[in-house]
């Protein structure tokens, strides 16, 4: 009899103790900044090491491998680069290419580039650099006072990546905005090759996650690049780009 209730009284405590809700709150944080540099080797793990060391050599081999050349160095910058250029008019070919249909424009978020392509060789690391993401490649409708609305957020950021679309920016307003050569329309529904990212609303570009429809194509946009260069490779052709004044 004791044992009995010396049990049903240690199984009371313990529902009685799990049905508590505890409540934290931070009273502070604070943070530090390791560099990943040579200065770490020292306390490395040998066998660690040892044991990825084929596989380094394989992915070194595979990123250090030449896939096209750049006739010169390409950045993003604002208001339209070489880079931001060549970035959107790759996203809308292969958005037309997919859709088998011309696409009307294409939007590449400045900040998705991550590095400069240089002049000379490009390799797959580099390519890997420029784009350490796993984004893919959509296309939305968007229906064109809500792609007004988007170009005077580009404006007032002095400009983003672009094609298909072109613009002048005069006192941080859009103005002569044109799609495929034709003002652009309000009342009219424009298809747009951009990622995932940017289709949700992100980098403050709302106006591309109210779209009237949206196709996923599941083609990674890192793919794409790759694909892109070796094929233009594949035709004794370099890689290039050039400033066109798509945005003024």
């Amino acid at each position: 009899m004791k044992k009995t209730i010396l049990f049903y009284l240690i199984a009371s405590t313990l529902l009685i103790s799990g049905c508590k809700t505890n409540s934290w709150t931070i009273t502070s944080a604070r943070s530090i900044q390791i560099p990943i540099n040579k200065n770490l080797d020292k306390i490395a793990d040998s066998s660690y090491i040892a044991y990825l060391q084929p596989y380094k050599q394989q992915v070194d081999a595979k990123m250090k491998t030449v896939i096209g050349v750049a006739t010169e160095t390409m950045s993003a910058h604002k208001p339209e680069s070489l880079l931001s250029n060549l970035s959107a008019d790759i996203y809308r070919q292969a958005g037309s290419e997919y859709m088998k249909a011309p696409v009307d424009i294409a939007i590449v978020n400045l900040g998705g580039l991550r590095t400069t392509i240089p002049a000379g060789d490009i390799t797959v690391g580099k390519v890997f650099e420029l784009m350490p993401f796993e984004n893919e490649l959509v296309i939305l409708w968007l229906k064109g006072d809500k792609l007004n609305d988007l170009c005077q957020y580009f404006a007032g950021m002095g400009g983003e990546g672009v094609s298909g679309l072109r613009m002048t920016i005069s006192n941080g307003k859009a103005i002569n905005i044109t799609i495929s050569g034709e003002p652009l329309d309000p009342n009219k529904t424009y298809s747009i090759a951009t990622n995932d990212y940017l289709a949700g609303g992100n980098d403050k570009m709302v106006q591309l996650a109210m779209y009237e429809k949206r196709t996923n194509t599941g083609i990674k946009i890192r793919d794409m690049f790759l694909d892109y260069i070796k094929n233009e490779t594949a035709h004794s052709r370099e890689i290039t780009s050039k400033l066109d004044g798509r945005i003024k």
